[in-house]
């Protein structure tokens, strides 16, 4: 099986992007599931995504044309596009040292045929191949209900900066340098 990465480039593979938010986000799948498969919190609309991609393309892993992975990449001018992030870079102000540059990785996901071959590590690996002469660090943050999310960033090597809570959820902000 060839999986590659890429960089997001035509409006279709935004398209695929949000099929497979839609298939993983929390709303739409059980408490078993959340558990055992990891979810997604936000629901993008196409035209934000596609806002967020000409400014910092996303990073995609592709299997026979089709996306079957991803990972958004989200920089501070979109901190008031997505109410439900906003306590995020309210938080990443408030304990990042001004002189450090960011992005954040606005969501991952991995079609679910395709979990547990490493398809999460290279995703991480290509943006950060993408993004590390522009940003010293990535930062993202995990609801921290999902424990399989938060253990395949920390096995990645994210490091915790914060927890706090928002929402009515407890957030888990996390920081992977980049240089």
């Amino acid at each position: 099986m060839e999986i590659s990465y890429k960089r997001a480039i035509a409006d279709e593979e935004l398209h695929e992007i949000l099929e497979l938010q839609r298939k993983n986000i929390s709303i739409s799948i059980s408490e078993e599931e959340k558990q055992k498969e990891g979810f997604v919190t936000v629901q993008h609309d196409f035209d934000t995504l596609k806002s967020m991609n000409e400014v910092c393309t996303h990073s995609l892993a592709i299997y026979n044309n089709s996306v079957i992975g991803y990972a958004l990449s989200m920089v501070k001018a979109f901190k008031d596009d997505i109410a439900i992030l906003k306590p995020m870079f309210k938080e990443i102000e408030n304990c990042v040292d001004s002189n450090l540059s960011y992005i954040t990785m606005g969501q991952i996901c991995i079609d679910k045929a395709f979990r547990k071959q490493g398809v999460f590590r290279g995703l991480y690996n290509a943006m950060k191949e993408h993004v590390k002469q522009e940003f010293d660090v990535i930062i993202t943050e995990v609801d921290k209900k999902n424990t399989r999310s938060l253990n395949a960033h920390y096995a990645i090597g994210f490091e915790l900066l914060k927890t706090y809570k928002s929402n009515n959820q407890e957030w888990v902000l996390l920081s992977w340098t980049c240089r």
